[in-house]
């Protein structure tokens, strides 16, 4: 049994990117992490946990609020305002996203959601925030103290001709929603941390080889995770023909194989945008060496190889490097 459902709901998404992360050697990405880390903390810090799922994207994070669009204005204008020296892009999204388990059977976000939100983050300027129309409309249903924050940015099309009209919030806008903010913080239940959870005392609970296997959905892929290679194996063998990506190894008292989901496409990729790269993720090596070659009609370069990164294939890409 698939662990998710297949159901999507409608979410902000607050998608941040470090400017020039790429380009610094790695000592300076760790301290650059260190501080996004911290400013994005600080900035969720009234958040529940359970009201959001944070994706770390390398240079950023994408961070889908599954409550109130108010948390992803306050928490944008939190880190926006509170930056300081560390350049950031920022950008927001309102639309349709799907939660998924991750190799690790952790909670992870797809959908036109996440990417779009991600797309207008790469049209602002460094230290800039911006947000889609989707959720420009929606803010301004809230409250009448949201309507005159923001400002028509323009229209910008996506390498696929996609049109995104996209908002700026106005630089004064955190001062003149400081008693908006706090109205907003009283209403909103305090943050409750889930407990530590308490020392072990007791011996393990003793588990049957032949208890079954749970199938998580991760997207392209499927996680097979039971406590026994047998289990894991008959799982697999009940999905249909499907192509094994990692066979059944044991990760601490668990073991886990990861298969492609019989329902996405072998050419299925990803196309990442970031500045003069182009990121290039699918579930087959072939797939995203096909990617690679519709890309260079466009006058794109692969950079290195194709590595294997868990149960994706990447592959990075410069745009027209040929002619620099």
């Amino acid at each position: 049994m698939i662990e998710n459902s297949r159901q999507n709901r409608v979410c902000s998404v607050l998608f941040i990117d470090v400017v020039g992360y790429s380009r610094r050697t790695v000592a300076e990405q760790i301290e650059l992490r260190r501080d996004c880390t911290a400013l994005l903390a600080n900035a969720l810090g009234p958040v529940p946990d359970y009201d959001r799922v944070i994706v770390d994207t390398g240079d950023g994070a994408a961070v889908t609020f599954l409550g109130a669009p108010e948390n992803a204005l306050f928490t944008g204008l939190r880190i926006r305002d509170g930056a300081a020296s560390l350049l950031l892009r920022i950008g927001i999204n309102l639309g349709p996203v799907r939660l998924v388990s991750d190799l690790n059977a952790q909670q992870n976000v797809v959908g036109d959601g996440i990417n779009v939100a991600q797309r207008v983050m790469s049209f602002c300027e460094p230290g800039e925030l911006l947000v889609s129309r989707s959720f420009y409309e929606v803010a301004c249903r809230l409250a009448t103290d949201y309507v005159d924050l923001f400002e028509l940015r323009g229209t910008h099309l996506d390498k696929n001709s996609r049109a995104h009209e996209v908002y700026t919030l106005l630089p004064d806008a955190r001062a003149r929603l400081q008693k908006a903010e706090a109205e907003w913080l009283q209403r909103t239940p305090p943050v409750r941390r889930r407990p530590a959870p308490a020392q072990a005392t007791a011996a393990p609970i003793a588990r049957a080889p032949e208890e079954p296997a749970r199938v998580f959905d991760a997207g392209m892929n499927l996680i097979v995770s039971g406590y026994s290679r047998v289990s894991v194996e008959k799982a697999l063998a009940e999905l249909g023909p499907v192509r094994l990506i990692s066979p059944a190894s044991q990760v601490g008292e668990k073991w886990v194989a990861t298969c492609e989901h019989p329902e996405a496409p072998l050419s299925a990729c990803t196309v990442i945008e970031l500045g003069y790269k182009r990121m290039v993720t699918g579930p087959t090596r072939e797939a995203v060496l096909a990617k690679v070659e519709e890309l260079k009609t466009s006058g794109a370069v692969l950079i290195g190889a194709v590595e294997q990164a868990g149960s994706q294939w990447t592959a990075v890409c410069e745009i027209g490097a040929a002619s620099r």
